[in-house]
């Protein structure tokens, strides 16, 4: 499907679902609470996309992400949840049968992209952030609803409080459950072992379900909600963005170890090849081309980062995959980087 018939589809299935939580609701409960629910939305997603540095994902596809979170990972969900609830229970729905159905569909948008969009699919931080924008996705959708039922139920005081625990203490829970999966997708895009591939995915999709579980154990469970939270989400949290710090290393060796040639050959200085192998040397020359040359100048280094991190990349890629790397891209990228006769 072409990406413009996704974020259609998945735009207007996102569309159906918050008219359904507003005809639960009412339109000015659920005014409310969208609004709630959207404010610190752009805080999210910048936090997320700070981490993607060397090698920003299409919008397209973060998009795509979100809106799968919010409309059919949620809606599919809540149905299989609704009937597990009516056969065996919400208590056993919740800790065992809800984790597990809704960090599934959660992963399926994932692994289509690790599995048809491997050039977009680099390596631990990519399924990382696509993880994450999923999540991000779930939850905005969840919250529009638990923020009108709290309204509803406790006034403003009731969804104060319950945007205090969600929107404030927790909004990373989806994100982190589903980035355990995407970060086992991300480990076997870039190993070389087939073991790998098996074991990685499989081993995230199982930490994201756990995790999921114990979370819903502790809401499910008062004061034990905060032992749950210190002791195991936050040290989680701290370990994922860890995991993620050092997979960003990773990726600057990368560049560096891909992008030799040209430093070699002198199409990049060695100004430029050495601040392109570090995030800091990337934020420091961006920063001095917008103090130097304003948003247009800023505009040009970010699109020559870009262009040396998709070379770097594709070099990789090939290298991992055992294959030579697309020949015209490489010399796109060489021109986006200023060769003049890159095909020579």
């Amino acid at each position: 499907m072409r990406p413009g018939r996704w974020l259609l589809g998945l735009g207007l299935v996102t569309a159906a679902v918050l008219a359904l939580t507003a005809a639960g609701t009412g339109g000015r409960v659920f005014a409310i609470a969208a609004t709630v629910a959207m404010l610190p939305l752009p805080l999210y997603i910048g936090a997320v996309l700070w981490l993607d540095r060397f090698e920003p994902e299409p919008r397209h596809m973060l998009a795509i992400a979100f809106l799968w979170g919010a409309s059919v990972a949620v809606v599919v969900s809540g149905v299989v949840n609704g009937v597990m609830d009516a056969a065996v229970g919400q208590g056993w729905t919740s800790m065992a049968s809800a984790p597990f159905v809704e960090e599934a569909l959660k992963a399926a948008i994932l692994l289509h992209f690790y599995r048809t969009r491997r050039d977009e699919f680099d390596g631990a931080v990519d399924g990382v952030i696509y993880a994450a924008m999923v999540g991000l996705g779930f939850a905005f959708a969840e919250n529009v609803d638990y923020y009108g039922r709290a309204l509803q139920a406790g006034g403003t005081a009731g969804l104060a409080l319950l945007f205090t625990l969600r929107g404030m203490i927790a909004p990373f829970s989806h994100p982190l459950f589903t980035s355990m999966t995407g970060l086992g997708l991300g480990i076997a895009r870039q190993s070389k072992g087939r073991a790998a591939a098996i074991v990685a995915p499989a081993a995230g999709f199982a930490a994201a379900v756990a995790l999921h579980s114990l979370w819903n154990a502790g809401a499910s469970a008062g004061l034990f909600f905060f032992v749950i939270y210190a002791l195991i989400m936050l040290p989680a949290l701290a370990v994922l963005l860890a995991i993620v710090a050092v997979s960003l290393k990773f990726e600057g060796r990368v560049i560096q170890a891909h992008l030799a040639p040209e430093a070699a050959t002198g199409l990049l200085t060695a100004a430029e090849y050495a601040s392109l192998c570090s995030v800091r040397g990337r934020m420091h020359a961006s920063a001095a081309a917008f103090r130097l040359g304003g948003p247009a100048a800023w505009r040009t280094r970010h699109a020559f980062h870009r262009a040396a991190s998709e070379l770097a990349f594709l070099r990789r890629r090939a290298a991992v995959d055992g294959v030579e790397p697309d020949r015209a891209l490489e010399r796109q990228y060489l021109r986006d980087l200023g060769a003049d006769d890159p095909g020579e």
